[in-house]
C-alpha cells in the first residue's frame, strides 16, 4: 500500500530556513534505513514556505479566488512529504516514530488504490486498468 507522509510546516520551515548539515545527515541515514528495511521511498520533497505560495478557493459556481500566501496556522500548513510503499499502515507509523525530526509532527494518509474502489466501481476500474495496461504495451 501507498502512505503520503505529510511533515507539518513548522516556525522555521515558514520562515525559509533549511536543516542543519546534521539534520540533513540524520535524514539520510533515516531514508537510507527505510530502504533497508524495504519501504520504497517513491517520492518525496520538501516545500518553500507559504510566502512564496498561492492557495486557489472555488466557490460552488466554479468562480475562483486566488490568495497570495504566507497563510496562517502554521501547525496546518504542509512543509513537505513523501510516499512509502509499506507493507501497512501500522509499518508506516512504526517508521514515522523514528524520524530523526525533532519538534515535528507528520500526518501520515493512504492513498487510494484500485481495491478501495473495486465495490462501486468494479468494472469500471477493471476496464481503466485494462486500457492503461494496453496503452502501455502499444505505445513507443
Amino acid at each position: 500500500m501507498k502512505v503520503m507522509v505529510l511533515g507539518k510546516a513548522t516556525g522555521r520551515s515558514e520562515a525559509g530556513e533549511f536543516g542543519t548539515p546534521e539534520e540533513f545527515v540524520a535524514m539520510d541515514q533515516y531514508n537510507e534505513k527505510l530502504a533497508e528495511a524495504g519501504i520504497v521511498l517513491v517520492a518525496g520533497d520538501g516545500l518553500q514556505p507559504t510566502s512564496k505560495g498561492k492557495r486557489v478557493a472555488l466557490d460552488a459556481d466554479g468562480n475562483a479566488t486566488v490568495i497570495d500566501g504566507p497563510f496562517a496556522e502554521t501547525k496546518e500548513l504542509v512543509a513537505g512529504y513523501a510516499i512509502w510503499e509499506v507493507a501497512s499502515m501500522e509499518e508506516a507509523v512504526e517508521w514515522a516514530k523514528r524520524s530523526p525530526l525533532r519538534n515535528s509532527e507528520m500526518e501520515l494518509r493512504k492513498i487510494f488504490d484500485a481495491e478501495d474502489f473495486a465495490d462501486s466501481f468494479g468494472a469500471e476500474i477493471e476496464a481503466a486498468a485494462e486500457r492503461a495496461r494496453h496503452d502501455s504495451t502499444t505505445s513507443p
